[in-house]
């Protein structure tokens, strides 16, 4: 019995741990790695600047901690090798949306505690932020990004605005030292649309 329970025990082990790490690409043990999206700065709408309320991020929960998450068609998901995030991802994201904001518009961010009045309130769930390898485990993958903003109305909790952004870059080749650059370049396409779609809202729309 406790040579058949060992057995049982080390197999489930092995399917366990089987999920928690990709072979592919290769990277040095232990490198770490930071995304940044350099948004261009765009006209915005004439008009006062107004308060946006930010509130708490939403993250995928399996690409929220500091191991970059790969996907193929298959459905089966796995973490890169020997590479990680310098923070983790959903820290990361949060950086880089307050710094979007910073002189790009009528649009001005308000953090909780903040004595502020806030027109509206801004709440960003990021619903995919992974590497896909729809091309098989050898090919570049594509970074897909997707964040999905909803803006209401403080004043009478009306909704403003509920939308996707995503992107979809492919790395140029199957390295974290190209994955990397198109978590980037895809992140700095959402975060551009984002932006704009805030400075844009009115009293009626967005």
């Amino acid at each position: 019995m406790n040579r058949r329970l060992t057995a049982a025990a080390l197999a489930l082990a092995a399917i366990a741990l089987s999920g928690c790490i990709s072979l592919f690409p290769k990277a040095e043990p232990a490198q770490l790695y930071r995304f940044e999206a350099r948004p261009q700065s765009q006209p915005a709408p004439a008009g006062p600047l107004f308060g946006v309320l930010r509130l708490g991020t939403s993250f995928a929960r399996a690409s929220s901690g500091d191991r970059i998450l790969t996907v193929n068609d298959r459905g089966e998901a796995a973490y890169i090798a020997g590479a990680r995030w310098v923070s983790p991802a959903s820290v990361l994201f949060d950086e880089q949306v307050s710094t979007a904001f910073q002189g790009a518009g009528r649009a001005r961010l308000i953090g909780r505690g903040e004595v502020i009045k806030a027109d509206f309130s801004l709440k960003l769930d990021v619903q995919t932020f992974e590497a896909h390898y729809d091309r098989g485990p050898k090919a570049a993958p594509e970074i897909v990004v997707s964040v999905r903003g909803v803006i209401t109305r403080n004043n009478d909790r009306g909704l403003i605005g509920d939308r996707i952004f995503t992107a979809r870059i492919r790395a140029g080749e199957n390295r974290v030292g190209s994955i990397v650059p198109a978590y980037n370049a895809a992140l700095t396409q959402v975060l551009g649309e984002l932006v704009g779609w805030v400075n844009s809202v009115d009293a009626t729309g967005a």
